[in-house]
């Protein structure tokens, strides 16, 4: 008969190897982890203004054309008049699950006339504190209008307005 002899030590050696092969992988891998939760990310809520959307809609375009060119509104109002709203928000949070930081808000109204047709555009956000529009390059004065704003804007970020 012919037996084959091990060395002694062999296997523990290549078990040996494995494990720490093993640890390797595995300390690796929670880096890894650990990295990937530290990254920030950026969240987008609710209406995404395309790039040159507001330019194709001139003063003077029909209800219809708005609504091809920028969709569905977030909401209708009939404050002296006709308008539609379009509501944005983007925020950012430093990991997966953290409560995240607003970081801009918008509000894109699109004002009729008595005829359905575009009277004028707006696009409104916060710029130190107060509302402005990024359109005429405004800060709007008192009335309805604003009440509304304000409204619209504080209930999603209260801590971006300052009055």
């Amino acid at each position: 008969m012919n037996f084959k002899m091990r060395k002694p030590g062999l296997v523990s050696n290549m078990a040996l190897r494995r494990y720490r092969a093993a640890r390797l992988a595995l300390a690796l891998s929670g880096a890894l982890a650990l990295a990937a939760c530290g990254m920030s990310e950026t969240l987008q809520r609710g209406y995404v203004l395309p790039e040159g959307a507001l330019e194709q809609i001139p003063v003077g375009a029909s209800q219809e054309q708005v609504l091809i060119v920028l969709g569905t509104p977030s909401t209708v109002a009939t404050v002296n008049g006709e308008a539609f709203y379009y509501i944005s928000q983007k925020g950012e949070r430093a990991a997966a699950f953290m409560p995240y930081e607003v970081t801009d808000q918008r509000v894109v109204a699109v004002y009729f006339d008595k005829d359905r047709r575009v009277e004028r555009l707006a696009n409104y956000g916060m710029k130190d504190g107060r509302i402005f529009d990024f359109v005429s390059q405004t800060t709007p004065t008192g009335g309805a209008e604003l009440s509304y704003l304000r409204g619209v804007l504080k209930s999603f970020a209260p801590k971006m307005m300052t009055q």
